[in-house]
């Protein structure tokens, strides 16, 4: 994501854009670096890891506020240590767009324990994890119509088509 500042360019010309990127850590939060995608189509640079937020929401502010200093400096960081990204399903882009994650339960076999312990730990997730469950077992059609749903409708999707699945 750029959020229209003007692009990094180095002394041989070549010119990046900078993209905020982020992903779910094992233990929920959320930690975010920046990618700096040149204009001649060679390899990203990455920096480290820039911040760790408390979720999706709060890492998205985060690269909301970026300022072209900080930017700099991070790309001058990122420069030093030559780290070499290719983006991945599992890093996405920060900011109005939706991230990809990957199911974070099996749905058949919570099933398996019964449809209550099913229902509770599905209740437990945020809509993104529970779009994903539904997007990787596949148990529904267009992604589109899945972000017009409640976290109760989401729930109850997946209940239904999972207790559909196993008749």
């Amino acid at each position: 994501m750029t959020y229209g500042r003007a692009p990094l360019s180095t002394r041989n010309g070549r010119t990046y854009i900078a993209q905020a990127r982020g992903r779910e850590r094992d233990d929920g939060t959320w930690e975010g670096w920046l990618e700096f995608v040149p204009d001649d189509g060679s390899e990203i640079l990455s920096s480290e890891r820039e911040t760790t937020q408390p979720n999706y929401v709060d890492l998205e502010y985060w690269a909301t506020g970026l300022t072209p200093v900080y930017l700099e400096g991070a790309f001058a960081r990122a420069r030093s240590h030559e780290v070499v990204s290719v983006p991945t399903a599992r890093t996405p882009v920060v900011g109005g767009l939706t991230p990809t994650v990957q199911a974070v339960l099996d749905p058949f076999s919570t099933y398996a324990q019964g449809e209550d312990v099913l229902r509770a730990k599905l209740g437990a997730l945020s809509p993104l994890h529970l779009r994903a469950i539904l997007r990787d077992y596949e148990l529904t059609g267009a992604d589109g119509e899945l972000e017009a749903l409640t976290k109760p409708e989401l729930v109850a999707l997946i209940v239904t088509s999972v207790r559909r699945h196993e008749e």
